[in-house]
């Protein structure tokens, strides 16, 4: 199934390294949904700052902003403790809510084939539809992106 805007969010509850997190809870507000391959690695680490480095901004703009991966609630802990990252974590061992997002993909690296996350992002309004949708995200500048994206809602 291929996600569009406006299709509504599938939703989902998922264990975070500060509480469960839940799209339900977050009805009413704007939430950045961005999916990225593993805690502690350069291209995560500093896609996570630069949601971290905006935080003040997205609050203020009423935005909640979740990052998910396949990482263990105990990473996710160590990972943002670690960096002082601001946005909540979600662990999706089992890879559920990433497939529902589309971002469970087929990658190739070194001629191997494998499959992976795709770091993509996931712009939902206050009434859980999809207003904005990135796949295969390049990290400078993402965060400003979406964030003036949700800005514009």
């Amino acid at each position: 199934m291929t996600l569009t805007p406006g299709d509504a969010a599938p939703d989902f509850t998922l264990p975070g390294d500060d509480g469960e997190i839940s799209l339900t809870s977050l009805k009413g507000r704007k939430v950045a949904l961005y999916f990225y391959p593993k805690d502690d690695t350069s291209g995560c680490t500093k896609e996570a700052q630069d949601f971290s480095a905006l935080a003040a901004d997205f609050a203020a703009a009423g935005i909640e902003v979740i990052g998910v991966s396949k990482d263990s609630v105990a990473s996710h802990a160590k990972f943002r403790a670690k960096y002082g990252l601001a946005p909540r974590l979600g662990s999706d061992k089992d890879s559920d809510v990433i497939e529902r997002y589309g971002a469970w993909v087929q990658k190739s690296m070194y001629g191997r084939t494998y499959m992976g996350v795709d770091r993509s992002t996931f712009l939902i309004d206050g009434e859980g539809r999809l207003a904005r949708i990135w796949r295969k995200v390049k990290v400078p500048g993402h965060a400003a992106e979406v964030l003036a994206a949700a800005k514009a809602l």
